[in-house]
């Protein structure tokens, strides 16, 4: 008998049951799961989500532009990082590849991050308005790792993807994708830790900077 089994063993023991679970009682757990009922959750209090989000992500540490499309991005970070002394050069997610980098100045290479890249440049599935946080699902062309490697994250945001709750974002990626990906990240602000003595400390476990540009043209 193995470790699991053992484990399994005992819990259905101190539950009263003498065996396994049956394919009826299978089947109704399946449905139930399969319904996604959704949880409990408080009514907005605001009524522009878009103004909620910006001002969320803002109290979050990350810093915010808004542009009118999506053509404008690439001036948009170009302003953005010269204003900060970063530099010019980032790696993007492929979705991003195809905007004018060059004509703005920089030098973006479309492939995953990887030591040594100071900025990554990533969209977002979708954004949370109540607490100012990004959506990322992970995939070949949306490598995680674009938005934790490097010192500085910028996340392009259409603005008809910011919803009002975590419920919201969890349906839209049901209702859009069928199912999870590997790995869904929410990103609320610079990586921050205040295991040591209480003290906040930015970049401890991912980037130091997010900067967000909201498209307010959509995708």
């Amino acid at each position: 008998m193995s470790a699991r089994e053992k484990i399994l063993g005992r819990i259905r023991s101190n539950s009263g049951r003498s065996g396994p679970t049956s394919e009826a009682e299978l089947a109704s757990v399946r449905a139930i799961i399969a319904l996604h009922a959704a949880g409990p959750a408080l009514a907005p209090t605001w009524s522009d989500d878009v103004a909620r989000f910006k001002e969320r992500a803002v109290a979050m540490a990350s810093t915010v532009a808004e542009v009118s499309d999506r053509s404008e991005v690439p001036a948009a970070v170009a302003e953005y990082l010269r204003a900060g002394g970063l530099p010019l050069e980032a790696v993007c997610w492929t979705e991003l590849g195809d905007c004018d980098w060059a004509g703005a100045g920089l030098t973006v290479t479309a492939r995953p991050a990887k030591d040594g890249d100071l900025v990554g440049i990533t969209g977002a599935f979708c954004a949370v308005a109540e607490t100012g946080t990004l959506v990322l699902l992970s995939g070949k062309d949306t490598p995680a790792r674009t938005s934790l490697l490097p010192e500085t994250h910028i996340a392009i945001v259409a603005a008809d993807s910011i919803v009002a709750s975590m419920e919201h974002a969890w349906r839209s990626i049901r209702e859009q994708r069928g199912r999870l990906p590997r790995a869904v990240n929410f990103v609320s602000g610079p990586s921050r830790t205040a295991d040591i003595e209480q003290t906040l400390v930015l970049g401890a476990h991912g980037p130091y900077r997010v900067h967000i540009v909201v498209v307010a043209g959509g995708r």
